[in-house]
């Protein structure tokens, strides 16, 4: 009975001691110090080795303005044989904030003098004087403990310290020693350092890395220096000066840095920097040795035939198309070809029924999950184009049954979705896009969102449904790459729907298609409707966003595009776009961020 009763007494006391403790770190949170202040007292005297109990009083005194009681709590802590060293930065930081820098600067030298007895303090001071912003103190501690003990490397903290000091060509050039040593990945140097770097050439951070990064080349030629470059050409949206650096970094690497290359012809594409990422997949498939490297990058030639695509490049593209099945066949090591042919066949000359043939025969080969998923999900789009969505729903719900939590199922459970939605069948489309709303993809989650709340949303205003399947066709007409077959009836929406809930999907809609007609003049009116009318509704940060992207890539407006950013990121700050938008912003206004 009584071991009982000490179980249920030990339960109790460790219960309300925690209790205490949550008590005294949420008030702190709160900013209410005060009742703070009373809970760490309690917890300090229960546990006086706690030093996390010890500084939240230390720091709840100091925001209450009692620094005669921080001091005596401090004078007791760093007066006994065992002392943890970090109080004496706390002590030092305490006399600090009384403007006593004599005082302060004592007690923060006795800390230095700490690492004399053990290097291993090192990392703990240097972190806590960097806490307080005595950046030169930490530097020093770092600095000394390396000194003591060779095996302690702290020059990625220093490295750190030099870009809070501003002294930013320091920094670069600690963070280059650690990679050309060895002692830190080319990933996490520049992670770090890209804060310091912007869009702009003539920016001093750019120029001083470029200087640093030269400087290192011609002491040591490594391709390391060539790769640094080709970075912050990228960053510079210098896409030759990158490509020159790449093409270097070939000859000295051999075919594994053709990836690289690759890599950038992809963002060069994406930045509408055509004949740059032409002159680079060219480059790729007459020098590389890999034959489905080379045939990538000829397949990324031939999406940019189909950038501006008439009769004659139809005829074109076909004949390459010709050459390179002639060459690898219907292979399975090959299946891009296969599936870029059967996407051509259909969306640009619109003969669906070959197409099919091709991905179903593809579908007999020695496949594992995910390349039999690949090709029935191009075959479902295909079906879907040529109006077969019965068979199309059966290929998505194969994938979605055999890769479930994949990205590849996602997808497929949406083009289920949106199936449905193109047949009419707008019930079974919101049940699929419930499920998508929670998708680890965030883009799928977004266009879930999106394409439900349009179907809901219209569905409650209008029982009959009329608009909602009139842009259900419209937006049909447009997968179907009729273009202005599409844009001929979300102007009849726009004409006899005014007023109601499908307006402004419909105004995005043709603005989208308007832009990829090149029609720039109307796609601006529609963007600007939408964010002059509709500035409240969930189609506004698209349109901010759609509308900075148009004046930025295409129309050369700079300040214009910002504006618009500008606008996502002080009123949309939810937005799926918000991310690119601030760092869109940000790249405009030639920031260099610190």
């Amino acid at each position: 009975m009584r071991l009982l009763h000490y179980i249920l007494l030990l339960i109790c006391s460790q219960s309300l001691f925690s209790q205490e403790d949550f008590l005294a770190k949420q008030y702190f949170e709160d900013g209410a110090y005060d009742k703070a202040v009373v809970f760490y007292e309690k917890l300090v005297a229960k546990n006086p080795m706690r030093t996390d109990y010890g500084e939240g009083l230390i720091a709840c005194y100091q925001q209450l303005e009692q620094y005669d009681k921080a001091e005596q709590f401090l004078l007791k802590a760093v007066d006994g044989q065992n002392i943890y060293p970090t109080m004496l930065i706390e002590l030092g930081y305490n006399y600090t904030l009384q403007d006593l820098p004599e005082k302060a600067t004592e007690y923060y030298n006795a800390a230095l003098q700490k690492i004399n007895e053990n290097p291993n303090f090192g990392y703990g001071l240097g972190y806590r004087f960097q806490k307080y912003a005595l950046l030169d103190y930490a530097i020093k501690a770092y600095s000394l403990a390396m000194e003591l003990n060779p095996k302690l490397d702290y020059n990625f903290q220093k490295a750190r310290i030099y870009g809070e000091k501003g002294d930013i060509e320091q920094m670069y050039d600690s963070y280059l020693k650690l990679i050309s040593e060895g002692k830190a990945s080319q990933a996490n140097v520049l992670r770090n350092i890209n804060d310091f770097i912007s869009s702009d050439s003539e920016n001093p951070n750019n120029i001083k890395f470029k200087k640093v990064v030269l400087q290192n080349a011609q002491k040591n030629p490594d391709i390391l220096w060539n790769e640094l470059l080709s970075w912050l050409f990228v960053q510079q949206k210098q896409y030759k000066s990158a490509f020159s650096q790449e093409k270097a970094i070939y000859k000295r690497g051999g075919e594994n840095s053709l990836q690289r290359l690759q890599g950038l012809g992809k963002i060069a594409l994406e930045e509408q920097e055509i004949e740059t990422a032409k002159e680079i997949f060219e480059y790729i498939s007459q020098n590389s040795a890999d034959a489905v490297m080379a045939l990538d990058a000829q397949l990324s030639l031939i999406d940019i035939d189909l950038l501006d695509a008439d009769d004659k490049v139809l005829e074109k593209v076909q004949g390459k198309f010709d050459a390179l099945l002639g060459i690898h066949g219907y292979e399975m090591e090959t299946l891009q070809l296969q599936i870029a042919y059967a996407k051509f066949l259909t969306f640009n000359k619109n003969t669906a029924e070959p197409a099919i043939e091709i991905l179903r025969q593809s579908l007999e080969l020695p496949l594992n999950n995910y390349g039999k998923s690949y090709i029935k999900s191009t075959l479902g789009d295909i079906l879907v184009y040529d109006q077969k969505f019965n068979q199309a729903l059966i290929y998505f719900s194969q994938i979605q049954k055999d890769l479930k939590n994949d990205v590849l199922g996602q997808e497929a459970r949406f083009k289920v979705a949106q199936t449905s939605f193109y047949k009419g069948d707008f019930d079974w489309a919101l049940t699929q896009l419930k499920v998508l709303r929670g998708s680890t993809s965030q883009l799928i989650a977004n266009d879930a969102m999106q394409l439900s709340l349009l179907i809901s949303d219209n569905s409650l205003e209008d029982s009959t449904q009329t608009a909602l399947k009139k842009y259900a066709r419209a937006d049909f007409l447009a997968y179907q790459n009729k273009k202005k077959d599409a844009i001929g009836l979300l102007e009849d929406i726009l004409q006899n729907h005014k007023g109601e809930k499908i307006e402004d999907e419909a105004l995005m809609k043709q603005a989208q298609i308007l832009t990829e007609l090149k029609d720039y003049e109307k796609a601006e009116f529609n963007y600007l409707k939408i964010v002059e009318f509709y500035a409240n509704d969930i189609l506004a940060d698209d349109a901010n966003f759609a509308l900075a992207e148009l004046y930025r890539n295409i129309l050369d407006l700079p300040e214009k595009a910002k504006a618009h950013y500008e606008k996502i990121i002080y009123n949309y700050q939810d937005s799926y776009y918000f991310p690119q938008a601030r760092k869109n912003f940000r790249m405009l206004r030639g920031d260099s961020i610190n």
